[in-house]
Formats: structure tokens, sequence, C-alpha cells
């Protein structure tokens, strides 16, 4: 028995050094798995109208695992996200290259980060290195051991890449192929941050109920290494949706109120010109006689310049080079809110397949925010004129400057005939000049001129649009643009100018440029899908003058003379105006007999009279119209009458009776600055 018992107690030894052997193999052959859980940041409001929404960065937060031995190849891993849209980030080079970047360990710029003052967190890398991860060859990296940042294998240096760029995989798919992701250990966390995705929120659409329109994003990933992802079923929220503007746009007539203007669109008579003091010199600054078209973002950060840079020129006063010279966004993760994205460094973009010098630098959207003004129905004979710049102000116009819009093109209708006018527009204050553009800072914001100088918009047939760029906005601000319109024409009603209106000419506002291309392309960067409706703008009446005789006879031995005179000719500097007058008879004639028919007489000039009885007609070609009795409504083509009425017997032997014609104008057309021109009758 005691023999048994030393053999079980020896057999249960064995047992647990194989058991302890076993447990260590496996160790071996199957390490502890690295868990990454995703994040979204801070998901970014994003433009229903836009076609290349940047979304926020997806960042994996990596843990554990077992790190690769120094001296052997990191395993490689592919890496792909998903969104529920399009994905329409530039498309930068042969084979779907894309801008979309993943980023290994944060990598901090080496040189020249931007904003200067950011500064790298602890154990972050220094350096930026980019690498096409597009096989399973590209990107190899030779592990240096466990660490972070400097320490790490993702330094920067030479062969240990940082910034890995994608391939669109499918409309809305963006894939990493051959990434080497090693696992952190217990030297920390390691982060992956994806960046540089743009979305087509305008093909989902705004909401129709509380809960926003959302846009998620899905990682996946497989490979040699094994690792677990922990994120929401449905995604990480990286975008909501909502309007860019507030539509519609509001218009606002200052030419009928000088103290404050009316809402509503502008209303002009065809005999007296407008504005014409523009005509000569060009380029006069606007005082007033102007139409306020004012559009609003629908949330702060919808209107956005085009780089970082033009943000710097106002918070420091450094010197910016323009609308196409932007500086380098390459910090992760900075809220930049631009329309560019994630720009690496100079060094990283000569590693990847674009460079600046290709004009297809990873991450640089074409331009800022631009909104275009399209005018429809405009009258031959009608010019428009609007300021180069204007400012950006607090919600609905109320506050101080906040932003500044410059003009970058005017002309025809959408997609052609647009005159640039690039930077000559930029005001002195901002620009330093059209060819040496210098510092913009705050305090210049509020020394500009109110208004930039005013530029003629050359219209196509009838149509004509102008385009603003956002050269500075505050994102914590909604803000308003509001642009002063003056409509300009010299009269000449003999010719029909301008040509008079049956309809409201008509103004929208819309983000710019509209596209179709709603796929990754190497198509412009921002562009927008169509929105809102125009709202009327202004309209041109003919010049008119209405007058009631409101008892005229010609029965019973009585006669009726009326003499309408044109009294456009005055001492008062009115200009001459030369029309026909439409007579309008309501009644009946001798026996029960219907009223006349309408007549219009030939075209009387300024200081001219129609004079006739209804028994035997007058001058100008006004027929008689013997036996009636009734009312007539005179309706004269020039804008000053006045009308006489002479009521007698034949001969005017016994009794007598003359009035003055009721005036159906409304009151206060003043020319003499005297009121109650029309209501002396």
């Amino acid at each position: 028995m005691v023999d048994f018992r030393k053999w079980l107690l020896a057999l249960a030894v064995v047992g647990l050094l194989l058991g302890i052997g076993s447990s260590a193999a496996n160790a071996q052959t199957n390490p502890p798995t690295m868990t990454c859980s995703a994040t979204a940041g801070v998901p970014n409001i994003i433009r229903a109208e836009g076609i290349t929404e940047l979304l926020g960065d997806l960042v994996l937060n990596c843990v554990g695992g077992t790190p690769t031995v120094a001296g052997l190849p990191i395993p490689l891993t592919n890496v792909q996200i998903s969104i529920n849209t399009n994905i329409t980030s530039r498309l930068v080079g042969a084979g779907n290259v894309s801008e979309a970047l993943l980023l290994i360990d944060e990598p901090f710029p080496s040189v020249s980060p931007v904003p200067s003052t950011s500064a790298p967190a602890v154990g972050q890398t220094v350096g930026q290195l980019g690498c096409l991860a597009n096989n399973n060859t590209n990107c190899l990296i030779t592990s240096v051991g466990p660490g972070l940042g400097a320490a790490g294998s993702y330094n920067g240096s030479a062969g240990h890449f940082n910034i890995f760029q994608g391939v669109q995989n499918g409309v809305n798919a963006v894939s990493w192929t051959g990434v080497p992701i090693d696992a952190p250990g217990t030297a920390g966390t390691r982060v992956v941050r994806i960046t540089n995705i743009r979305a087509n929120a305008f093909q989902l659409g705004v909401s129709s109920t509380l809960v926003p329109t959302q846009i998620s994003e899905i990682v996946a990933v497989n490979g040699s290494t094994q690792i677990t992802i922990n994120q929401p079923g449905g995604g990480n929220v990286v975008g909501n949706v909502s309007p860019g503007l507030l539509q519609p746009p509001s218009v606002v007539t200052e030419h009928l109120s000088p103290i404050g203007g009316i809402p509503g669109p502008a209303l002009y008579q065809q005999c007296n010109s407008v504005n014409t003091f523009l005509l000569s010199p060009p380029g006069s600054i606007q005082t007033d006689n102007g139409i306020a078209v004012t559009v609003t973002e629908g949330f702060a950060q919808s209107f956005k310049p085009q780089s970082y840079a033009q943000d710097l020129t106002v918070a420091a006063g450094t010197t910016y080079l323009g609308p196409g010279t932007p500086s380098f966004q390459n910090v992760p993760g900075f809220p930049y809110n631009t329309e560019s994205g994630f720009i690496p460094q100079q060094s990283v973009l000569n590693e990847l397949p674009d460079t600046i010098a290709s004009g297809e630098a990873i991450g640089i959207a074409d331009r800022g925010t631009q909104l275009q003004f399209s005018v429809a129905g405009v009258s031959a004979g009608v010019t428009l004129y609007a300021p180069s710049y204007v400012y950006l102000t607090g919600p609905y116009g109320v506050g101080t400057p906040v932003g500044l819009a410059v003009l970058v093109s005017q002309g025809g209708a959408t997609g052609g005939g647009a005159i640039t006018t690039g930077t000559s527009n930029i005001p002195v204050a901002y620009s330093g000049g059209p060819t040496n553009p210098g510092p913009f800072t705050s305090t210049s914001l509020v020394d500009l001129a109110p208004l930039g100088t005013l530029t003629p918009i050359t219209a196509t047939g009838t149509g004509a649009t102008l385009v603003y760029e956002i050269y500075y906005a505050n994102p914590n601000v909604q803000e308003s643009m509001t642009v002063p319109l003056s409509v300009v024409f010299t009269s000449n009603t003999a010719s029909n100018i301008p040509a008079t209106t049956t309809s409201p000419s008509t103004i929208g506002v819309e983000f710019s440029p509209q596209s179709t291309v709603g796929t990754a392309s190497p198509a412009p960067i921002p562009r927008f899908g169509p929105s809102g409706s125009p709202v009327s703008l202004f309209s041109i009446s003919p010049c008119s003058c209405n007058l009631l005789f409101p008892f005229v006879t010609n029965i019973a031995g009585f006669d009726t003379g009326v003499a309408i005179a044109n009294t456009s000719t005055d001492p008062f500097g009115t200009s001459a105006q030369t029309g026909t007058v439409t007579l309008n008879y309501y009644g009946t004639t001798s026996g029960g007999g219907a009223a006349p028919p309408q007549a219009v007489s030939s075209a009387i000039t300024g200081g001219q009279e129609v004079i006739f009885t209804l028994s035997n007609g007058g001058n100008f070609g006004v027929p008689a119209t013997p036996g009636f009795e009734g009312y007539i409504i005179a309706q004269a083509n020039f804008q000053f009458c006045h009308g006489f009425a002479f009521i007698s017997d034949v001969g005017a032997q016994k009794l007598a009776e003359g009035y003055l014609a009721i005036s159906l104008d409304v009151p206060g057309l003043n020319r003499t600055l005297n009121v109650g021109e029309n209501e002396g009758h």
C-alpha cells in the first residue's frame, strides 16, 4: 500500500509538470490577444447639403497582447472601414488611392507643427513617415521591441512608418492592406487613428424625426495578428447631419425705407432711373438704395475657410499667402474647423504617391466654403452691383463683425461664363494688396470699410450669379452673411428699357460648387448638392397714373369736358415722360345701351394735355362717346398726371360744375418734398 501511495504521488507530480509545460507551450503558440476599443472622439456636425463632408476621426485605443521581438518583422494586418453612405474622400493616384489615412501612435510633426503653439503629449511619436498600404510588402516594419513614441517601432525614422494611406474599396469602404500593427503589451496604449474620411451627407438627407440623421463607421480587421475590437453594434457615430443653411434667405428692401428697410422684394418703376451714380465711375462705395439678402448658417462651423492659415492670420497676425497656399494641418486630432483635413508635413507627402507639386496634396481642400447667389428673371437693361467683400456677423446680422467673405467669381448661369476676380477683391487691410498679401488681424476686421467696392455682375440672358468664399469664420458663432445688391438702370421707356416684369425676379442662395459626383473621385472638394428654393428679389412695373372721374354725362342737354395733363415736365429736375392714356368707360348710353369700348390715345409728352368732350371727342385721337353717362377711369402710361372734368348744359348758358379727378394711386409719390400731391383732389 505504501508503494502504491508513492507511485500515486509521483504520477501527480509528473502530471502537474506536464500541465505546466502544455500551458507554457500554448502561451507561446497562442499569445494574449490585443484588445482595441473603438471611439469616435467628437462626432462632427456635418452639412446636409454636402457631398464631401469631413467626418470625425475614428480612434482605436489598443492594449495588451504580446509585442513582436526586436529584430523581427511586425505581423501585418488588413484594416477596412465602412460607413452607411458613399465615401467621397479624394482619389489622389492610380488604383483608387485615397487621401484617407491610418495613423499609429499619434505621430506629431518633427518640424513646423501647425499651430506652432501645439506640443506633443508625453510618449507621443515625434516625426511623420508615410507609406501606401495597398499590398503585403510596401509597409514592412522591423520591430525595435516594446515601447511607444520615440522608443517604439513607429518612431518615424527610416523604415518605421506611422502614416498609412488607404485605397477605396467599394463606394462606402476604404481599406489598408498590409499594415504592421504591433501589440503594445505592457508598454501602454497604442493609438490607431483613422482620419480624412469624407462622406456624402446629401445622399442621406435630413431626418424627418427629432433624432438627426447619423453617419456611422464600422472598422474590421484580419491578418496575422489576432485583434479584438470593441465597438457598438451599429458602428461609431462620426457625423450628425444638419442643414448647413437656414432657408429661405431673407430679403430686405432698403431703398423704400431710409430708416431701416422693410422685408420683401424691391419695387421699381420703369420710368425712373435707379442708382445711375454707380455707372460713372464704376466701383463706387454703396451707401443706400440696396436690397439686403441675408443667409445664416444652419449651425456654427457650417462656414469654413480653406485652411487653418486663415484662422492664424486673425489669431496671431501671421502672414497669409492667399487661397491655394494653405498651411499644413499636421497635428493629429487638432480641431482645425476648416474645409481641409489632416495634412501631413511635407516630407511625409514625398513618401506617398501624391505631393504638393502634383496639385493633389492629401487632405487639402480646393477652397473654403463658397456661397452662390443665383438671380433669375433679370430684366433687359438692368445691371446688378455687389460688394467685393462682406462681413460675417452674429446671428441674423446682430453684433460686430466675426468673419469675412470675398467675392471670388461672378457671371452668368451656373456652370459657365464665370469671371474670376480672385485675390484682387481681398480688402487691403486683409491682404496687404493684391500682389503682396499680408496680415489680417482681428483689429483690422473692424477697421475695414463696412463693404467692399461695388462690382457689376455680368448677366447671361436673364440670369446672373455671384460666388462668395469664406476667408475667415468664427467656429463658435452661428454667423449670418448679408450681401447688399444694387439694381442699376437708366430709364428709356420709348425702348421699353428696362423691360417690365410680370413676376418678380428671384434669388436663391446655396453652397457652391454644385456637383452630381457623389462618389470618391479626384473632383474638387468641397462640393454640394442643390438645396433650398428662390425667393422674390425685385420687380419693375410700368409707370402709370390712374385717375377716376366719378361722374360724366352727355344726355338731357348736358355735356362733359375732360382734361388730363402730363405734368412730368416741371422745375424740379424730373425726367420728362411720354405715354398714352387709356380711357375705360363704365355706365350706359342713351336708350340703355352698353358703355363705349375702351379708347387709347396717342402718345402724350411731358407738358401736354389730352382734352376732349363726350359729344365731340378731342385731341390725341380720343373718340366721341355721345349719349354716355357714368364714370371714367383713365390709365396714363406716365407717372405724373392730373385731371379735371367740367359738366354744363350745352353752351354753358345756365349751370356748370367742375371737379378734380380722384387719384387712385397710393399717396406719397413725392418730387417736391411736400406731402399731399395726390391727396389734394
